[in-house]
């Protein structure tokens, strides 16, 4: 089965939240590593690993939440340096260009299922002469499924950040070359 390896020059992890119940803050990280196993003939057969450098987190446009997001109350960085995540089901749909992936996804040493839905942006020949694979993923989970639980209530009702964080998967992937004589 052909081995790709993620590019982190051209993957990237990022993230939303509600602020104040009234708009939507956005957040990423720099460094995504991981490994890909994608049979094009068999795509239910394929799995992926991925690992997000969480002290690698790039600005949400205010240092001050930034710091907080990789405070304790947050990713705790400090004790916690990375997110993986392992899947253990692909389900392509029909013409293989959309799936499901289901995984485990660990953040803050906790980790829960998930289901990404993932679309396959294409496949080509780059002018370095290796071949690159893309997809593009997203998901939705409850932050306090994960154990980051810190809020703040607000005097108008609501809170401060909202429970559900988006995360969108940029991936762009290189065939391992020992892979492609397999």
């Amino acid at each position: 089965m052909p081995i790709w390896k993620f590019d982190p020059a051209h993957t990237a992890a990022e993230f939303s939240a509600r602020h104040m119940m009234i708009t939507t803050v956005r957040g990423g990280f720099k460094n995504v590593t991981g490994t890909l196993f994608y049979d094009l003939e068999n795509p239910a057969a394929s799995w992926v690993e991925a690992t997000i450098d969480t002290t690698q987190m790039t600005s949400t446009g205010l240092d001050q939440r930034d710091t907080h997001l990789r405070s304790a109350d947050f990713l705790d960085v400090e004790n916690y340096g990375t997110i993986t995540f392992k899947s253990t089901k692909v389900e392509p749909n029909a013409d293989a260009t959309r799936a499901k992936v289901t995984g485990d996804l660990t953040i803050r040493g906790v980790t829960r299922p998930v289901t990404l839905d993932v679309e396959l942006l294409g496949r080509a020949k780059s002018p370095f002469g290796d071949e690159r694979i893309g997809f593009h993923a997203t998901t939705k989970i409850n932050r306090e499924d994960f154990g980051l639980t810190w809020n703040m209530a607000l005097e108008t009702g609501g809170w401060l950040v909202g429970k559900d964080i988006t995360i969108n998967l940029d991936v762009e992937a290189i065939l391992v070359p020992e892979a492609a004589a397999v």
